[in-house]
């Protein structure tokens, strides 16, 4: 369905000079270009200057070498290339420097594709001539396209396509001229276009019922590809070309020669493949590359894109030799985004556009292929221009301008926020509209550049009855024409007229006073709605345009349409947030885009409403999310009560989730509480409701409401209600995280309720880590504790280790727990604040922290002469580093704060290197430092294939450290009882008694698990027989 509205997007209307009937017509770079009915001349008028002055004045005019039968302008290199006839041949010609021509008597140069003229009329001062390019080709020419990105050009051929690149060669410092090459033929199998279209790799082919479009994209090639084809000049398919023909057009028409029938002719079935289906047209393309340029290109491919074919409908209108497809264009959109990436010539979007007599189509190719928009005519077409904004039409008297979706789909391409609660943009499915149908007589050609139409009329005899049926059967049809427009030259029957379009500030502006219109007679039309889209629309594309333009418009004709774009969202968002529509939800980005506070938006729509109407449903969802927002402004009192109000009328079972709002802290509890009141159901109390009322009254200094509330409710019940509104402990402010009044509440009278409700508040997704840190360290900043981690943080780290199961927050929390501890034992400056959980707590309630090993309890015993904080800090360090999660390797840098001067800094770093398998330097320190530990170190440590290190290591060390330190063998023997061991080990035990234990410990393990020889191989030299004797016995038994 296509919606017709009478707005007026045409500004002017000026008659082109033109002395002769015009054959062709075709615009582009500011000017239309004019070929006489003749065919052999051609005039440029300029579109941009006087425009003031209503007129299209002439540029220059000169010859072509041939009648003309078709002309294109390429943008990029500001040339023309035409399809001539001369002597019944088809030639190709390519005019370049044409505004040379503009001086009299200015001479031409005729040459060659790839043949500069480097004589002696080069020579000296670079001369000013326009330059007329012969194209061979293998070929007669059918059509031609130019790419409005590079300037390339394609030329259609009955059997291939041929690609010419645009170059520009330099022939001095002060001169180069432009020239093409050509890079790539296309051939096609059994297939002969009648129209293409090239843009950015994009190739489109049309038949009278068909379409084709692929994209030429490059591809690795393998080794063995190269090595296959570097003897041929064409792929293989091309030698079999001929046998393949009659084949290629069976299977695309659908039948097979056994099916053919002389008494029959087989219509094709309507057919729409998209993507990689479209490989299965039937339609075979192969590349063959013949530019110079070929190698540092790299090889290519054809990727089918899309292909459509149409069937002729009796009931259309047209009869069958009137169906046929025309006005086939590629349509690129920049918005931008390309430069930032570095791609420059890349296009955001890109567009195929054909149409039929009576319907019209536009495909996006980029991304996912689909059709945008379809197009129905009110009567037969004979051409039709896609731009940016608007699709324009003629039919036989009347031009039709319709509005397009190219901003709709680029900008959900462009921005990854819309169609999101941030950003929203009309959908590009949206039906379009018929903004204008302006009468003429006889249309005949439309061509566009930039604001500017051209259209050439050529009255028949019989065109004013026919204009006069036209205009009654539109009328029949509730259809608004303006006046048709009479030629001003009675003397002949021809007219070319240049029509500039409005501003798109001046086309909104009328847009919008449209839609009013409609919202006075029916608030609730939909055609409000799909007119102010429209405008939106227009807006959006407008500034699109303007990212992606090199010239763009000054700073405050932007500034203008940005305002105009807010106003936009904000008319959209009265309308979503008013009406009981379907997509209501989109009041909430429209308004957001608006740039309107959230006080604005609630005064423009309690402005309308009443309570006995009731609010609209988008106002409410946008009010409700945006209440929820931790970055919304803090409204007044008057406001805030006013949104108590409104949620007390409309959804009551809010409120709870309103109050807690960190925008609503100016709102009067007593009233809050007395609509809370109002939601508590008897029996079982609501714990959210509670602690809501709670909150409240605690603000408002009434300790016993707020004692009473808390007391409804266990406290494990009480964390549940807080993670069903975390707003009640905390509020975000941007990047901050800030405490409310219960939350320091709670820190000084309920701590553990605190760190178990942020607990729960991490556990379930609803605050982050690093949230967490900033709000115990922002709930403790006016404490006694001037440290960066202060207790109750560190509390909750060693709760959130107890409860978390994710790996990445266990190793972080063990991180920042071993720092902490680490760096308290190093400064022992402690406030004095006791921590929730004791080590021992850790020890039984969770698993990253472990049982200290025996010999770290004689390392530091319990009676140790440091505080009881320092001794629960050390406890815990040392229970972390002997669980099994920690990752020592992690934590080691942090030692070096850390001294090894007491036995404190001595456990640790002893810990530290024997959970890295560093037992040398262990044993050297503990025999070093503290022997007493020794064993214990070596029993528990050295065990499996650490046990060699008894004997290894530790033995010798120990026969060492006994020389040393003077002890010889009479005193072996003095020590030793009948059975050969030493005394046990007690606090009294001196170092001489220390070692023989050692010593003596160690050879009874050495004896259990050597053999006598190897045994005898250990003992020393210099050692006592008496003494060792009874362990060699022991060995050999």
């Amino acid at each position: 369905m296509v919606h017709v509205y009478n707005c007026h997007p045409f500004a002017s209307q000026r008659i082109v000079p033109a002395e002769q009937e015009p054959g062709l017509v075709c615009c582009g770079g500011g000017a239309l270009f004019v070929v006489s009915a003749g065919g052999c001349r051609i005039e440029a008028y300029s579109l941009r200057d006087r425009e003031e002055e209503g007129g299209c004045p002439l540029i220059c005019r000169f010859s072509s070498v041939g009648s003309v039968l078709s002309i294109r302008h390429s943008t990029v290199g500001d040339y023309l290339v035409t399809i001539e006839e001369k002597n019944k041949a088809t030639y190709l010609r390519a005019y370049t420097n044409w505004r040379y021509q503009a001086v009299e008597k200015t001479r031409v140069g005729v040459r060659l594709l790839g043949h500069l003229l480097r004589g002696s009329s080069f020579r000296g001062a670079p001369k000013e001539q326009m330059e007329i390019i012969e194209i061979p080709l293998f070929e007669p020419p059918l059509c031609m396209a130019c790419c409005s990105v590079t300037g390339d050009l394609l030329v259609g051929c009955a059997k291939s396509l041929v690609v010419f690149s645009l170059k520009r060669q330099t022939l001095s410092e002060r001169f180069s001229v432009l020239d093409f090459e050509r890079v790539l033929i296309l051939h096609i199998q059994g297939w002969s276009p009648s129209q293409v279209a090239f843009c950015a790799g994009y190739v489109a082919l049309q038949t009278e019922l068909e379409v084709l479009v692929v994209k030429l994209t490059p591809r690795q090639k393998s080794s063995q590809d190269n090595t296959a084809e570097q003897h041929s000049l064409l792929p293989e398919d091309i030698m079999t070309e001929t046998s393949l023909d009659e084949d290629a057009e069976m299977k695309k028409d659908g039948f097979s020669p056994l099916l053919e029938q002389e008494d029959f002719f087989l219509f094709p079935k309507h057919q729409e493949m998209l993507g990689t289906e479209a490989q299965e047209c039937g339609i075979s393309l192969v590349l063959e590359w013949t530019g110079m340029e070929a190698e540092s290109r790299g090889d290519m491919s054809v990727v089918y894109i899309l292909f459509r074919r149409f069937a002729p409908d009796f009931f259309e209108g047209c009869s069958v030799e009137e169906t046929h497809l025309h006005s086939l264009q590629l349509h690129p959109m920049f918005t931008g985004q390309q430069e930032e990436a570095g791609e420059v010539g890349e296009p955001t979007c890109m567009f195929v556009f054909f149409s039929l007599p009576n319907t019209g189509y536009m495909y996006s190719l980029k991304n996912a292929v689909e059709l945008v928009s379809t197009y129905q005519y009110p009567e037969k077409t004979h051409q039709a221009v896609l731009s940016d904004q608007f699709l324009y039409i003629i039919t036989r008297n009347a031009l039709q301008c319709f509005t397009v979706r190219c901003s709709a789909v680029a900008a959900r391409l462009d921005d990854p926020y819309i169609d999101t609660t941030m950003k929203a943009c009309p959908p590009s499915s949206m039906e379009v509209c018929a903004l204008r149908i302006q009468l003429f007589i006889g249309l005949k050609v439309l061509c566009h550049d930039g604001n500017h139409i051209v259209l050439l009329t050529a009255a028949d005899v019989d065109s004013k009855e026919d204009m006069e049926r036209s205009a009654r059967k539109n009328t029949s049809r509730k259809i608004s024409i303006s006046k048709p427009t009479e030629s001003t030259d009675s003397g002949h029957g021809w007219n070319l007229y240049v029509i500039t379009s409005v501003s798109t500030l001046q086309l909104y502006r009328e847009i919008v006073e449209y839609s009013r219109r409609y919202e006075q007679s029916s608030p609730s039309s939909q055609s409000c709605v799909h007119l102010l889209s429209e405008g939106h629309l227009l807006l959006r594309t407008a500034l699109l345009l303007q990212r992606g333009d090199p010239d763009p418009e000054p700073a405050d004709g932007r500034a203008q349409l940005q305002r105009a774009f807010q106003e936009s969202c904000a008319h959209l968002g009265d309308c979503f947030s008013r009406f009981e529509k379907r997509d209501y939800h989109l009041a909430l980005p429209y308004y957001k885009m608006s740039g309107l506070t959230v006080t604005d938006v609630i005064q423009r729509n309690v402005s309308v409403s009443s309570s006995s109407s009731g609010y609209g449903r988008g106002f409410l969802f946008f009010l409700k999310h945006s209440i929820y927002e931790d970055n919304m402004e803090e409204l007044s009192k008057d406001m805030a009560d006013k949104v108590l109000e409104i949620f007390g009328v409309a959804e009551p079972a809010q409120l709870p989730h309103v109050v807690s709002s960190p925008s609503m802290l100016k709102a009067d509890p007593d009233g809050a509480i007395a609509l809370l009141r109002q939601l508590e159901a008897p029996g079982a109390p609501s714990i959210t409701l509670s602690l809501c009322i709670a909150s409240l009254a605690l603000r408002d200094g009434d300790l016993h409401t707020y004692s009473q509330q808390m007391d409804r409710h266990a406290e494990m019940l009480q964390v549940y209600g807080f993670i069903e509104e975390p707003k009640l402990l905390l509020h975000g402010r941007g990047k901050d995280v800030m405490p409310t009044t219960l939350a320091r509440h709670l820190r000084d009278t309920h701590a553990g309720l605190l760190v178990a409700a942020v607990v729960a508040l991490h556990e379930n997704s609803r605050i982050r880590l690093e949230a967490a840190d900033l709000f115990f360290q922002e709930l403790c900043k006016d404490g006694v504790e001037v440290e960066s981690s202060p207790q109750l943080l560190v509390d909750f780290w060693e709760a959130l280790l107890v409860a978390s199961s994710h790996e990445s927050t266990i190793q972080e929390l063990l991180f920042r727990l071993t720092s902490v501890y680490i760096d308290r034992i190093t400064c022992r400056d402690r406030s004095g604040v006791k921590a929730l959980k004791t080590a021992e707590d850790l020890v039984n309630s969770c698993s990253h922290y472990g049982m200290l090993y025996p010999w770290v309890s004689i390392l530091t015993p319990v009676q140790f002469n440091i505080s009881r904080d320092h001794q629960e800090d050390l406890h815990k360090l040392q229970a972390l580093l002997c669980g099994p999660t920690l990752e020592v390797s992690s934590v080691v840098p942090l030692l070096e704060q850390l001294s090894d001067s007491d036995a404190a800094g001595l456990s640790v770093h002893v810990l530290c290197a024997a959970r890295l398998g560093q037992h040398h330097s262990s044993i050297d320190r503990l025999l070093d430092r503290c022997p007493r530990a020794i064993i214990s170190y070596a029993n528990h440590e050295l065990q499996n294939d650490k046990l060699p290190l008894w004997w290894q290591k530790l033995f010798p060390e120990v026969c060492d450290r006994m020389r040393r330190t003077g002890i010889d063998n009479a005193v072996l023997l003095s020590a030793l009882k009948g059975s050969g061991r030493c005394k046990p080990l007690d606090a009294q035990t001196q170092q001489p008694e220390l070692m023989l234990f050692s010593l003596t410990e160690t050879l009874l393990v050495a004896a259990r698990e050597l053999n006598p020889l190897e045994f005898l191989e250990l003992l020393p030299d210099d050692g006592t027989a008496h003494f060792f004797l009874p362990h060699l016995l022991e060995c050999c038994q």
